[in-house]
């Protein structure tokens, strides 16, 4: 149990002093030096800890996902989700693999940064020499995730060209993307069908 103190005369007579020269909020109670010494709370006896008293609340595991989840959807379903914004007749003649490309160009061990200029030279020359159809090979990629904590997507390039096709400069050229036939690269390749030149 904790001992008061006692108020000292030279503090009761600074405490006087104080209490002279200020205005009381509560006229009805007068003040004391006692009224402003902290004292503790009365200890509340404690009561024996058993184990009958102490509950350890049923934590069940949550269960692993089953699937992996990507934030960003796959580059298949990007490309196949897409509208058709060319002729009917010709997508579906493209998309079994009987249109030829009039130009095609491979992006096989290219990084990123050297990738884009050439694949913007390569739309860009194509579409003002009047061409429709070229063919973007960008393989398929290889897996080169290493555990690390960024993950590592397969197929940088193959993820990466549609969306440089869907952002200027080049999509003021490009009319329609498709993944390429079997014969002409299959799932490491592109159509990219241009508009018309005005």
């Amino acid at each position: 149990m904790t001992r008061r103190r006692r108020v000292r005369p030279d503090e009761e007579a600074l405490w006087r002093k104080v209490a002279d020269q200020t205005e009381r909020l509560h006229a009805h109670k007068p003040l004391s030096p006692e009224d402003f010494v902290e004292t503790p709370p009365p200890a509340t006896p404690r009561t024996p800890m058993t184990f009958e008293a102490i509950r350890v609340p049923q934590i069940t595991p949550r269960p692993e996902p089953a699937t992996r989840i990507d934030m960003a959807p796959a580059v298949a379903d990007q490309v196949h989700g897409s509208t058709v914004q060319m002729d009917k007749k010709s997508f579906a003649q493209m998309k079994r693999g009987k249109l030829r490309p009039e130009a095609k160009l491979d992006l096989h061990g290219m990084t990123l940064d050297r990738a884009h200029p050439a694949l913007t030279r390569f739309i860009l020359s194509a579409h003002a020499q009047g061409k429709r159809l070229v063919l973007v090979v960008t393989g398929k990629g290889k897996d080169r995730d290493e555990g690390g904590p960024i993950p590592v997507r397969l197929g940088v390039l193959r993820h990466q060209v549609p969306q440089w096709l869907s952002v200027p400069p080049l999509s003021t050229a490009v009319l329609q993307v498709s993944a390429a036939h079997n014969r002409h690269g299959g799932g490491g390749a592109y159509y990219v069908y241009l508009r018309k030149r005005r």
